[in-house]
This record gives C-alpha cells, structure tokens and sequence, in this order.
C-alpha cells in the first residue's frame, strides 16, 4: 500500500513538473514572439477601415470595439496590436461601364481620398500619411500610426488614362485592377466572362503604373489577367489580399502556378484572413439564400449612394449576426503562410488582412490581436529575420524597386 501511494505521488510530481516546463515553454515563445513583434516594420497591404467613415459613431482616434459592431482597426488598436502601417483602401464597387458611371466613380473617389485625408489631419499628433517607406519611418520613429493609400478597383479611371497619375498624385501607391466584376481594364475573378485578361486599355494602364512606380495589385483580378500582368509588367507586382488556392479552392485565391509566377516576378502575395477564403465554410443554405436576397436588394452593393451602402452594410452585418458561420483560425492562417512560402519562397510572402471589409478570423478579428499571428509563426519555428519579412520587408522590397524603376 505504502509503495503504491509512493509511486502514485512520484507520479503525481513527474506530472507537475511537466507542465510546469511547457508552461515555462509556452512563456518563453510568447516573449519571444512579443519581441519579434515589438521589433519588426509592420505593415497590413490591405484595410477598408475608410468604410467606417460613414458611420457617425466611428472615431478613428478611440477604440471603436465596444462602440461601432465589425470595426477592426481604428489607431487605438493599431498600437495595443503593434501594427505600424495599414494601407487604406480607396474601394470603389463596380457599376456602369458608361462615361456617366465612370464619372461618378471618380467622384466618389475623390470624396474617399479626401476623407482619409481629413481623418488622418485631425489625428496628425497620433498618425501620418506616407508614400513611401523613407517616409513611413520618419513617422514611426515620431510614434505615430503610418496610413499609406490604395486604390481598390481601378473603376474610377474611366478611359482616361491621365486619371492614373492623378490617383498618384493623390498619394496611392497601389491600384488594385478590378473587383468581383469585370471592368475597362481587365476580368475579374468572380465574373462570369472572365477569360479575355487585360484589355487594350489594361495594357496601357499597367504601363502607366510602371512608368509613374505605382504598383500593381493583381488581387480579384482573373487568372487570364493575372498571367497578362506578369507577361506585360518589367517590375515586381503585388496581390494585397489573397490566399493559395490549393488549400481553400476559391477563384480570389492564387493557384499554385500562379504563386511561383508571382515569385518569378519578384513580387509578392499578401496573406488575406477574410474566413471564406482561408477555409470553405460550411454549408448553409438559409444564410446563402437571405445573402442573395440582401444583394438583389442592393444591386449587388454596386452603384449605391452613401446613406444607401451604410444601411445596406448593416443589414449585411445582420446576416452574420443571425446566421454565424464558424471562422478560420490563426492556424489555418498560418497553414495558408507555410504553403505559400513552400511554393513561393519567403521573399514573396506577406499580410494584408482586409479588415473592415470582411477579414478576421478566430484569435485575430481585429488589428489589436496581430500578434496572435506572429505568436503561431514563432511556434512553427519561422526565424525573427523571415518574420520581419513576412511583416512588411517584402512588401517594401518591391514598393521600392517599383519606385526606382520609374522614369521620369
């Protein structure tokens, strides 16, 4: 009896004491992942965060968690989730490919731009505007949150191909060519006719960027203007916010060829953690059915007055609320972050989390838990140097050689 309680009590310690290493363990790697996180220039390729603009309550200056449902960045959560630089999208739905649509398309643009401008002056003791990385250090070593431009869906431009080096002007340093629907320029992705690529237009558009060093943002685009692009394009190319295909089938995804196009270009793929394109969601055919319904209702969310999207925006957000569908997770981001660095290299892998426009997943639904995601790069054993990598340095690696390559 008296050996049994013996052996059961060594036991017993034996068992503490493990636990108490892989607590010890677990510490440590967090620290580490803290530090790494703490030291790297980190940049997200890819925020809707302008969309909230529209909502009265929202005040990019506070924490917006508790106030405005579905917000995810706001400056705030950038600092507590160690985010130096978010790139602010300029998106703009697709609608009429007429002169009047057109038209209305550069309008609204132009309010955007100029309501990232007015939210970021208002807050010019806490954030900054950048064009380039040179700049985008001088305002992190001022500690304040840098907002770099893009412009999602390249609509606006019309025809006129003059209206490229005025978005330039404006500050983007991205335009993303189309969204879920085919435009001027080039195919999209989701649309049904999407197998022409880039137009004579696009061609001409994608020249301009290379000449102004403007990069090109090849996410939403179809696979034939994907291939178009790397063909045409003589400097590294982006896909802001974007997933491999080969882990969650989805046609906004990069296949495989794609991917290692992408890293022959010297470019990069900027990991997207919108769910449905981390991992297939499950069935639902209720919430699918009222989510076509919402869509028609809304001309599927294009050509849409400002009052007219933030009530549209609600009811959507209403659907989630009503029908959750269970998320992705830093895992399975990361899953995607190892198969693409696999196929691609490391030097052509980075982040862009489209949040405010969808993005978030289980342990990251917003900016201030970031370095979840760096927590789980250091417990697969990514390096502090591929880390800063994946952070933000590939991403400036090809923002700058897009830059050099201009002519003047």
């Amino acid at each position: 009896m008296k050996i049994a309680y013996c052996s059961m009590l060594m036991m017993f310690i034996s068992l503490l004491a493990v636990n108490k290493l892989s607590a010890q363990k677990e510490q440590n790697l967090e620290s580490k992942a803290a530090r790494i996180h703490q030291s790297a220039f980190t940049v997200d390729s890819h925020t809707d965060t302008p969309l909230n603009f529209l909502n009265k309550r929202y005040d990019i200056s506070k924490d917006n968690s508790q106030t405005v449902s579905r917000s995810s960045v706001d400056f705030p959560r950038m600092r507590a989730g160690g985010l130096d630089a978010a790139f602010f999208a300029v998106f703009i739905g697709q609608g009429p490919r007429t002169a009047e649509g057109n038209a209305k398309a550069k309008v609204k643009a132009e309010t955007i731009f100029d309501s990232i401008y007015a939210s970021v002056n208002r807050n010019n003791n806490i954030s900054g505007i950048a064009t380039s990385q040179a700049e985008a250090m001088k305002l992190v070593k001022k500690k304040k949150s840098v907002v770099f431009i893009g412009v999602e869906n390249g609509y606006p431009i019309g025809s006129d191909l003059s209206n490229v080096k005025h978005f330039y002007d404006r500050g983007a340093r991205y335009i993303t060519l189309c969204h879920s629907k085919n435009n001027d320029i080039c195919t999209s992705s989701t649309d049904t006719a999407n197998t022409k690529g880039l137009s004579d237009f696009g061609i001409l558009v994608v020249e301009e960027m290379n000449h102004l060093g403007m990069m090109i943002d090849v996410s939403h685009v179809s696979d034939q203007s994907f291939f178009d692009v790397m063909k045409l394009s003589k400097v590294p190319v982006i896909a802001s916010h974007s997933c491999a295909r080969s882990l969650c089938d989805n046609p906004r995804n990069l296949n495989d060829d794609m991917l290692r196009a992408l890293a022959a270009n010297n470019g990069v793929v900027q990991m997207c953690i919108l769910s449905d394109y981390v991992k297939k969601p499950l069935p639902n055919p209720e919430r699918d059915s009222v989510r076509l319904a919402v869509r028609k209702k809304y001309n599927n969310f294009q050509d849409l007055t400002d009052a007219q999207w933030e009530v549209a925006s609600a009811e959507w957000h209403t659907i989630d609320e009503k029908y959750p569908h269970q998320l992705a997770t830093v895992s399975d981001v990361v899953d995607h972050i190892d198969y693409m660095v696999k196929i691609a290299g490391i030097d052509h892998v980075g982040i862009g989390t489209d949040f405010d426009g969808g993005g978030g997943v289980e342990g990251c639904k917003d900016v201030s838990q970031m370095g979840n995601i760096t927590l789980e790069l250091v417990k697969r054993g990514y390096s502090e140097k591929d880390i800063k990598k994946i952070w933000g340095g590939n991403l400036m690696r090809v923002m700058n050689e897009v830059d050099k390559a201009k002519r003047s």
